[in-house]
């Protein structure tokens, strides 16, 4: 989810960049026989573009908050513990990443031309909620891992929910977990949430929720 909502803000970023950069350096636009400055209805394009770039990141934030609600709720859980320390240094830095880009790309854009102060905002706005998503959860462990008998939910930068329902498979390659669903879905789980001590215990509950009369459950998982 988290990368698909990157590269979606990364591809509405470049009509963004390309109309700031005409606009402000008030270039020729040969097809439209005008120069950038004289675009039309530029401010409502600006706007426009802003409002879909704010949009993105509001959905993103909205289920980040929502998930780490859920999972903070422990006793719902017949398993929940923080995320491996492994996967908050990962955090730390993917996190620092996206916000010094999204404040960048925020800075520059209205220095391009201030006319683009929607899209600039939209940016800002997703620096900001990034770096407080990431200091209240780090701080108040709020990054956790949670199992209940209906479904595995991993609530940190990624929001990942796996329900039991229609299981099929469950199995491991490297770092994920596969789980593999009737009609061929298949989606997985980062293994490396959860910390080596206490991988056996996850996997023991894991097993017990599922029934392995129909699910195939791989015994090289621990």
């Amino acid at each position: 989810m988290n990368r698909f909502i990157n590269m979606l803000l990364l591809f509405l970023l470049i009509p963004t960049m390309l109309m700031a950069i005409y606009v402000g350096f008030d270039l020729p636009v040969t097809f439209l026989k005008t120069t950038g400055a004289f675009i039309p209805n530029r401010d409502e394009i600006f706007l426009g573009l802003g409002l879909l770039i704010f949009i993105v990141n509001l959905r993103r934030s909205i289920r980040r908050w929502m998930g780490i609600r859920i999972v903070s709720k422990q006793t719902k859980f017949k398993w929940n513990a923080p995320v491996s320390s492994t996967r908050k240094r990962r955090i730390v830095t993917y996190t620092a990443l996206e916000v010094l880009v999204m404040t960048f790309v925020g800075i520059a854009l209205y220095k391009v031309t201030p006319q683009a102060w929607a899209p600039s905002l939209a940016y800002l706005f997703g620096a900001f909620d990034n770096l407080i998503f990431a200091i209240v959860g780090l701080k108040g462990n709020h990054y956790r891992v949670g199992l209940s008998s209906k479904a595995l939910i991993v609530a940190d930068r990624e929001v990942i929910l796996l329900y039991f329902k229609g299981l099929r498979k469950i199995s491991v390659q490297q770092q994920s977990i596969y789980f593999d669903y009737i009609k061929g879905l298949q989606l997985t789980f980062p293994s490396d949430c959860i910390e080596d001590e206490q991988r056996a215990e996850f996997f023991k509950l894991l097993e017990e929720q599922v029934d392995t009369d129909r699910v195939f459950f791989s015994k090289n998982l621990v």
